[in-house]
C-alpha cells in the first residue's frame, strides 16, 4: 500500500477514536452526575438565606425532593 492511504487510515482512526472517547466521556459524567447531583441540603439552605427566607427542615426536605426528582429531566 502507499504511504497516502496509511495516511488517511490513520486519520480516520484518529477521527473515530476521538469521536468515541468524546461520547464515552460525556454518558459517563451524565451518569455519575445522576448518581451524585452537584447539590445539597447545606447548598440550598445558604441559598434560602441569602434570598432572604428562613429554611425550615420541612422547606429544604421538599426543595430537595423536588429538585430530585426534576434533576434528571430535559
Amino acid at each position: 500500500m502507499s504511504t497516502g492511504i496509511w495516511t488517511l487510515i490513520v486519520i480516520i482512526a484518529l477521527v473515530g477514536g476521538f469521536a468515541a472517547g468524546f461520547f464515552a466521556a460525556r454518558k459517563y459524567m451524565e451518569d455519575y452526575l445522576k448518581k451524585n447531583p452537584p447539590f445539597n441540603e447545606q447548598m440550598l439552605k445558604q441559598m434560602m438565606i441569602q434570598m432572604g427566607q428562613k429554611p425550615s427542615e420541612k422547606k429544604l426536605h421538599q426543595m430537595m425532593t423536588t429538585m430530585k426528582a426534576n434533576y434528571g429531566k430535559k
